[in-house]
């Protein structure tokens, strides 16, 4: 009899740690570190983290964005600007710097309230299923298929003292749709698990069941996720600015820099203008997308585990 107790202790023991969201974690260092090229990715995201968020504490913001049109067009290493300046003097490399900053926080601003919203819509829809699923994603329909671009070209310009909170909220607004779905997909494939059936026979609340049973078994879709989503509204940030519609005038970004690239003259006679700007662009975004397909790869064997 006690053997069968230690028996039946020892597969609990192991079905917990398949399913706990350390495993999943350690699934994700395993697939990063043993590709060479995402691990490279990685680092060079780190580094330019470490570089635009800390190189940022040692310029002010209103400096940076201060015109000379005395210094204007200065080619890259001339007068000590290492790449040059801009129409109204101010240096590139501070524009790159706090630019980037600021394109990446959208970015994550985004992201957090895209991934909150999507992922407690997602819990609920797959989790109740029938009537409340319906309504839901008859709502998310809705939104999907509203012209998100042309709507955010609106808002951005009728909305008074526009500020980059407002941004972030316009663009989450349309951003939460599809994560809402791709949570709701994989919460569908886990309510009829044995574990979800058991925590409901043993009179486990509905709230404890999605976020203690359901929620970890999902970290490492939700980790993938967060990583492209990222890449994704940086994308769009940059494109608002590139167009004129993004960061209020006085405040830079990449989409600010990459802009000038609109003049035929600044992308023959000044490519020091709009060139490094893309650079940092194509870099940051290839490496969330190697990094990105770690994870799916990583997710893929975590989904085989269980």
């Amino acid at each position: 009899m006690t053997e069968n107790k230690k028996s039946t202790l020892t597969k609990k023991v192991k079905k917990e740690k398949v399913s706990s969201p350390t495993s999943g974690f350690r699934v994700i260092v395993r697939e990063v570190v043993k590709d060479k090229i995402a691990l490279t990715a990685f680092i060079l995201i780190v580094l330019i983290l470490l570089l635009t968020f800390g190189g940022s504490l040692f310029l002010n913001a209103d400096k940076v964005s201060e015109t000379n049109i005395i210094d204007a067009y200065y080619s890259w290493g001339t007068a000590g600007h290492f790449l040059g300046t801009d129409d109204g003097g101010r240096d590139i490399v501070n524009l790159l710097i706090m630019g980037s900053r600021n394109s990446i926080l959208i970015g994550l601003g985004v992201t957090a309230i895209c991934e909150s919203v999507g992922l407690l819509v997602g819990l609920i829809s797959g989790y109740y299923g029938g009537y409340i699923d319906a309504v839901i994603m008859r709502i998310v329909d809705f939104i999907q298929v509203l012209p998100a671009m042309p709507i955010e070209i609106v808002l951005v310009s009728v909305i008074p003292h526009y500020t980059p909170l407002n941004l972030v909220l316009i663009i989450s607004f349309f951003g939460w749709t599809s994560t809402a779905r791709y949570f709701r997909a994989f919460v569908l494939s886990q309510r009829e698990r044995d574990y979800v059936l058991a925590s409901k026979t043993s009179g486990s609340s509905d709230l404890k069941i999605m976020f203690r049973e359901v929620l970890p078994n999902i970290t490492s879709m939700v980790i993938i996720d967060v990583v492209l989503m990222i890449a994704g509204n940086i994308g769009i940030e940059t494109t608002l600015e590139y167009i004129g519609y993004g960061l209020p005038p006085t405040i830079p970004s990449l989409g600010t820099l990459i802009g000038f690239a609109n003049d035929p003259v600044n992308v023959v006679s000044r490519p020091w203008l709009w060139l490094p700007a893309t650079i940092l662009l194509l870099v940051i975004s290839l490496s969330i997308n190697y990094v990105g397909r770690a994870l799916s790869r990583a997710g893929d064997a975590r989904q085989r585990e269980n």
